[in-house]
């Protein structure tokens, strides 16, 4: 499994992944720049993400919902900050509250940096994401981030390597 070290810290409000592909930087950079492919691995296996809208540059925004095995839409966007191709980019991760991707005031929002480096022949991935209050870190703690992320990144493996 690509995620080697999860850890989230109350006082910095951070939650911080690491993995590690057998792929190169530019590879695993391309999962996340085609929205197709990213759709592939953003949410747990049960809850496939669809995204509707995708800008991946300064000040665009990427829409998506991820879908229930029940059939119920949760969703959720992005609105990037920085882009560095193929090292890093930094957005807004909120929820929403309808197809509308209307901002849900009422849940956590966070900002986070996905940063890629060549390591040990492949690419070491970090992902950091630093919320607003501590309130809001614990909640998604409690709505189990780390297990969905981690079963998220680690689908990456077999994407890349197809």
């Amino acid at each position: 499994m690509p995620v080697t070290d999860v850890s989230h810290d109350l006082d910095s409000r951070t939650i911080t992944i690491v993995a590690d592909f057998a792929a190169p930087v530019k590879r695993i950079w391309e999962v996340y720049a085609d929205p197709r492919q990213l759709e592939r691995v953003w949410g747990p296996p049960t809850y496939p993400a669809t995204f509707v809208d995708h800008d991946m540059s300064p000040g665009g925004r990427m829409n998506y919902y991820m879908t229930s095995p029940e059939g119920e839409r949760y969703y959720g966007y992005w609105e990037i900050q920085s882009v560095d191709e193929p090292h890093a980019f930094d957005f807004v991760d909120g929820f929403a509250l309808d197809e509308q991707f209307t901002k849900n005031p009422d849940m956590p929002v966070s900002t986070s940096v996905f940063s890629f480096a060549e390591h040990d022949g492949g690419t070491r991935a970090t992902f950091v994401s630093t919320y607003e209050t501590v309130e809001g870190l614990e909640k998604v703690l409690e709505m189990g981030v780390i297990e969905g992320a981690s079963s998220a990144i680690n689908q990456i493996d077999d994407l890349v390597a197809a």
